[in-house]
């Protein structure tokens, strides 16, 4: 009999157009090889242009979807995305706490690409003080990492300060992405207990891409459920996530998106639409 996939819960939110949130993480767990679960933190009207309208889940409700799961499921990790208000963030950390012992992958999503807040000022501070103790690797961007940090990044030196931060903060790994650097080459930096190494790729051309931090916070967790350690499981999904930049499809009028499960020769890839 085939070995069952590993299970991987994803808590976040939906997004309506696909690109980010519960679709792009269960997206890459299915490409990865793990079998995707979620909770629902937020609906979103939203699509390549940007963020129409969001509405929150009631932390109830997020909480009985998580534990839905995992009374019945044999989760092997979890990855949070949007979580919008200290509410949320206080009931996911509780539920994880008291049910959950594996690694948990939290990417602290505090705005979408086109600006719109997505988490509060008391969310991100439940978030520091909640959630950053239970994570096993947290997935910042440049600006995430100064929020949650309150440090100023100009380069490496002020990347490893921020990742230092979060980890006396309680999260074991700290993965300080850095796409929002300009320059040829994007280099993220990962800290860890005894272990730091920059995982560095060629910019791709083209762009501005859509649900990047998603792809890459869930492939993590897809490694992880799949019995990788954390350096192993972030310099596999930096290498994926490059890969995915290199096929993106221009499918609406803004972002381009990224498309896990494959590519068609009929749409415009980055590379494509750099050249037209």
């Amino acid at each position: 009999m085939k070995a069952n996939p590993p299970v991987a819960l994803t808590i976040a939110g939906s997004d309506s157009g696909g690109g980010a949130g519960v679709e792009m993480d269960l997206k890459v767990f299915a490409a990865l090889g793990a079998f995707g679960a979620c909770a629902v933190t937020a609906l979103t009207a939203q699509n390549t242009q940007g963020v129409l309208g969001a509405w929150e889940a009631p932390s109830s409700i997020v909480r009985a979807q998580i534990e839905a799961v995992l009374d019945d499921l044999p989760v092997a990790a979890v990855k949070t995305g949007m979580l919008s208000s200290e509410s949320v963030v206080e009931a996911v950390a509780e539920v994880l706490s008291e049910r959950f012992d594996g690694p948990l992958v939290v990417d602290p999503v505090v705005a979408a690409q086109d600006g719109t807040r997505l988490l509060s000022d008391r969310g991100i501070a439940a978030l520091i003080e909640r959630l950053l103790p239970l994570a096993t690797v947290v997935t910042p961007n440049l600006p995430e990492a100064e929020a949650l940090s309150g440090i100023r990044i100009t380069g490496r030196k002020e990347a490893r300060e921020a990742a230092q931060k979060l980890r006396s903060q309680g999260a074991t790994w700290v993965l300080v992405k850095g796409g929002h650097q300009r320059g040829e080459v994007v280099t993220d930096l990962l800290v860890g207990p005894d272990d730091e190494r920059a995982v560095s790729s060629p910019r791709i051309p083209g762009g501005p891409f859509h649900g990047t931090g998603c792809a890459l916070s869930a492939a993590v967790a897809a490694h992880l459920a799949r019995g990788a350690g954390a350096p192993e499981a972030v310099e596999l999904s930096h290498h994926f996530l490059q890969r995915l930049l290199r096929r993106a499809c221009a499918l609406g009028r803004g972002a381009l998106v990224l498309h896990p499960g494959g590519e068609s020769a009929t749409h415009n890839t980055a590379d494509e639409r750099q050249q037209s």
